[in-house]
């Protein structure tokens, strides 16, 4: 009981998870002022690098646009990344039905990774009249691919014994899969979640950058290059700040959804 209350009583600081959540924001603080210190000393124009007091000012003043631009990157984005998780988790399943089956078609899933959004996202906006359902495909095609991978791998990882036990107990291959295989595959598939997550997000971008929409339902990307167009260069720092809290948001979500799926039961969240 006295090693307990020692143990209690430590400093708020000295806690190890204490710790883990004050580190990040200590050195992000740390960046801000030295950035912040750097552009005072230097008298660094704003139109080159704003100071982060400027962007903020700039982040106050156009909130409601860019935040309504955030809200139009922000809905291609979970449309993307649902539609790649239903999609790569269906691949995924297929090909650990049959080796022929990953065999023949894992190496085009390959060939959508090592294909430049930026060269065939022209070509989608062309072919698809609507320019949302265009966008949403770009980012998707972006996304999958982390998701077939690693539930595939995930699907593949399993146990011999367990395997061979499944086997002498008869058990059918649906049976295999949903309690054998699917559970040892969680792990890697909420891996390929916290990536496809970031890469949804990037496609959005892109897929916006190649678009150039504009108007009501414009994204951050046209804001962006509104901004670069006028040098209006805090508002472009701005929505790049906001496209960074995006992605750290999802990822943090998808992370936080990983360790209630996973905790209790496997070792990554003990």
């Amino acid at each position: 009981m006295k090693r307990l209350s020692k143990v209690e009583r430590r400093p708020l600081l000295h806690r190890p998870g204490a710790m883990k959540a004050a580190a990040p924001w200590f050195v992000g603080i740390v960046m801000l002022l030295l950035w912040e210190g750097w552009c005072a000393l230097f008298k660094v124009p704003v139109y080159l690098v704003p100071a982060p007091h400027d962007i903020a000012i700039q982040l106050l003043k156009d909130g409601p646009m860019l935040l309504a631009a955030l809200a139009a990157t922000l809905k291609i984005t979970l449309l993307a990344f649902a539609l790649a998780t239903v999609i790569g988790v269906t691949i995924a399943l297929l090909f650990v039905q049959s080796p022929l089956i990953e065999a023949s078609f894992f190496p085009y899933a390959i060939l959508l990774q090592v294909t430049p959004i930026v060269a065939i996202a022209p070509l989608i906006i062309i072919w698809v009249k609507d320019t949302t359902f265009a966008l949403v495909i770009c980012a998707t095609l972006v996304a999958l691919f982390p998701i077939i991978s690693n539930t595939a791998l995930g699907l593949r990882s399993v146990n011999p014994g367990l395997i061979n036990l499944f086997r002498i107990n008869r058990a059918t291959r649906w049976q295999t899969l949903v309690r054998l295989r699917i559970p040892s595959a969680l792990p890697y598939f909420f891996g390929g979640l916290r990536i496809s997550s970031g890469l949804s997000l990037i496609g959005a971008v892109v897929a916006e950058f190649v678009a150039g929409t504009g108007g009501s339902g414009a994204g951050l990307a046209y804001q962006i290059l509104q901004a670069g167009f006028q040098l209006n260069i805090p508002r472009l720092f701005a929505a790049l700040f906001l496209i960074t809290v995006t992605g750290v948001v999802l990822f943090g979500i998808t992370a936080w959804v990983s360790r209630i799926g996973l905790r209790g039961w496997h070792e990554s969240e003990l």
